[in-house]
C-alpha cells in the first residue's frame, strides 16, 4: 500500500470528523446505520471521487466503508469509532470472539483501567485488537509509553458479554470489566 500524502492524511482526518463525530460541520446527515450518499459527501467537502477513492483505499486501518444502496447510489460510512453524540447503529451481528483480544493504551491510563475496566467513554464501544502488534500501533497514537492489555474475551462471551467485529476487523464491546484484563506487554 502506498502511504498517503500529507494532503490525503488531512482529508482522511476530515472524513473521520464528519463520518464519526460531527457530520453537521459539513452539512451532512447520516442514516440510522451511519451511511451518507457519496455524492452528497463529495459536494459537501468539495472533493472529487478520485480523491475520495484514494483515501478510502489507502487508509491503513480501513476506517471507511463504501457500499451501494438498492437504488444504485454509492454510500459511505465510518467502519466504527463514532462518538456517542452521533446516533448510529452499525447493525453488526454479534460474533463469538477469540479467546483473547488486546487493547493498547498509554501507561498513564493503566491505574484507572485496572480499577474501573475499559469503558467506551465518548464512543459507542470499547475497541479491541486481534493481536499485540496492532494494539501497540493503536496505543502509540496517543503516547510512546504504551501498555498492551490482554482481555479474556472468551470468558466474557461465556458470561454473556456481546462482541461485534467491524468491517475492518476491529472488535467492539460495550465494556470490559477490570477482572477480565491483564497486562500483556509494556513498552520496552
Amino acid at each position: 500500500m502506498t502511504p498517503l500524502t500529507r494532503d490525503q492524511v488531512r482529508l482522511s482526518k476530515r472524513l473521520s470528523l464528519v463520518l464519526r463525530h460531527r457530520p453537521e460541520v459539513a452539512g451532512l446527515s447520516l442514516d440510522a446505520n451511519g451511511w451518507t450518499p457519496v455524492a452528497t459527501l463529495l459536494t459537501a467537502l468539495g472533493i472529487s471521487r478520485a480523491e475520495l477513492d484514494v483515501v478510502v483505499a489507502g487508509n491503513d486501518k480501513a476506517r471507511f466503508a463504501v457500499s451501494t444502496a438498492p437504488d444504485g447510489a454509492d454510500l459511505i460510512r465510518a467502519s466504527q469509532g463514532h462518538s456517542r453524540r452521533v446516533a448510529v447503529d452499525l447493525d453488526l451481528p454479534p460474533v463469538d470472539p477469540p479467546r483473547e483480544l488486546f487493547h493498547g493504551t498509554p501507561r498513564a491510563n493503566l491505574a484507572s483501567i485496572q480499577r474501573d475496566g475499559l469503558r467506551p467513554r465518548s464512543r459507542h464501544h470499547v475497541h479491541l485488537s486481534i493481536d499485540v502488534p496492532t494494539a501497540l500501533v493503536v496505543g502509540r497514537r496517543r503516547s510512546t509509553d504504551v501498555v498492551v492489555l490482554a482481555v479474556a474475551s472468551g470468558v466474557m462471551a461465556d458470561e454473556g458479554h456481546v462482541f461485534h467485529r467491524s468491517d475492518n476487523g476491529v472488535w467492539l464491546t460495550t465494556v470490559v470489566p477490570s477482572s477480565h484484563i491483564s497486562v500483556k506487554r509494556t513498552n520496552p
